[in-house]
């Protein structure tokens, strides 16, 4: 019997890419990012029913994603979009994936191998991560060109802040106006890049200028907006999507006790009952990635009602208080992520006590833990 587990939602990963599909033209491929374990949610469970939805990339941050996704028996194409030592780069072909170029020496590389290598160029536009300063990107070009096994397959950006909504619109037409001129760059030059993309889940939500012929939908595909502050813009200018998040988080009630008023609870003694009470031990904590921070402000569902979280989060168990939930017992399914009868714990709700975004608390979910699609 599992401690705690995931329920993942085939329905609705489903629905979110329909949902993407219905808003973008048909000339624009449609790719996610299953990096991070799919950000959190599972990368061969999640990575499978976007394969059945029907998209057309799965991007991945590391090899050792693209070899799992690979193994797997999945063929679709795959866009490496992290860091990938030169020793290693033989393995992009192996595996025949795309990768993300950003470096001139990893590029000279791959024109040594002699082998067909798709490279997507990531310009430098403001975000200062990854990128090919302007300046720089007419020695990429010549390399490209001058090694018959480099095939752009595309160019790309990625932006800083489009989830800031419209206060971030503004840099983000900084950042496109560069890309612009990059693309100029290498159109001039005589290559011609079969994508162009920089859009990810808030761009392509919110700007459909940024589209091009592909986007890179991130946290959107798991049912999470970027930021509220999207959700209400993208409602306000009518690019309402109705998104529906995948992910549920349960556990059980390990043990019951009846504690005394005065009673000190947890590590640090960092609450005190106020009553004679009731305790309930759940075998989560943060090795699972339920956050430390939640200690004391956070809440769970059982039997449909909310408990508080009473002193420090541990690491493997927490303590909740069920002294007002009626019926309670051993073994009863207890609610961290999700719905629960009338009442629901969202990962925002979370991420907000926790001072955080979405993306990190479900991401730090342990990968051990088991996910189960529903």
């Amino acid at each position: 019997m599992a401690l705690n587990w995931l329920t993942i939602s085939r329905q609705a990963l489903g629905q979110n890419i329909q949902a993407f599909r219905d808003h973008l033209s048909h000339q624009v491929a449609l790719a996610v990012a299953v990096k991070g374990n799919a950000y959190g949610h599972g990368l061969m469970e999640t990575a499978r029913v976007f394969v059945e939805a029907g998209v057309d990339y799965l991007c991945v941050n590391a090899i050792y994603e693209a070899r799992s996704l690979r193994k797997a028996g999945i063929t679709s194409p795959i866009l490496v979009m992290g860091y990938v030592p030169e020793e290693r780069l033989n393995e992009i072909v192996e595996l025949e994936c795309d990768l993300v170029v950003y470096r001139l020496e990893i590029l000279e590389a791959l024109g040594r191998l002699k082998k067909v290598v798709n490279v997507h160029l990531k310009i430098e536009t403001g975000n200062h991560r990854q990128g090919i300063l302007m300046e720089d990107l007419p020695d990429f070009i010549e390399v490209i060109k001058a090694c018959k096994n480099l095939k752009l397959r595309g160019i790309s950006t990625h932006f800083s802040n489009v989830e800031e909504g419209e206060a971030g619109q503004n840099y983000a037409d900084f950042q496109l106006k560069k890309f612009k001129k990059a693309i100029q760059m290498v159109d001039r030059s005589g290559l011609k890049p079969d994508f162009k993309h920089c859009a990810n889940t808030a761009a392509t939500v919110l700007i459909p200028g940024t589209h091009y012929n592909f986007v890179r939908v991130g946290i959107g595909a798991y049912g999470l907006w970027p930021s509220d502050k999207v959700k209400e813009l993208a409602d306000k200018s009518g690019k309402r999507m109705d998104l529906s998040p995948a992910l549920s988080w349960r556990t059980r009630v390990a043990q019951l006790k009846v504690v005394e008023k005065g009673a000190l609870i947890g590590y640090d003694c960092t609450y005190k009952m106020p009553t004679d009470g009731l305790i309930a031990v759940l075998p989560v904590g943060y090795y699972d990635g339920f956050p430390r921070a939640l200690s004391n402000v956070g809440e769970v569902l059982i039997r449909g009602k909310r408990a508080p979280i009473r002193g420090r989060v541990c690491m493997n168990m927490l303590m909740v208080e069920v002294t007002g939930v009626r019926g309670v017992t051993v073994e009863d399914e207890v609610v961290l992520i999700g719905r629960q009868g009338k009442d629901e714990i969202t990962v925002e709700e979370l991420a907000a006590h926790c001072n955080t975004i979405n993306y990190e608390l479900v991401t730090r979910i342990n990968e051990r833990i088991e996910r189960r699609l529903a």
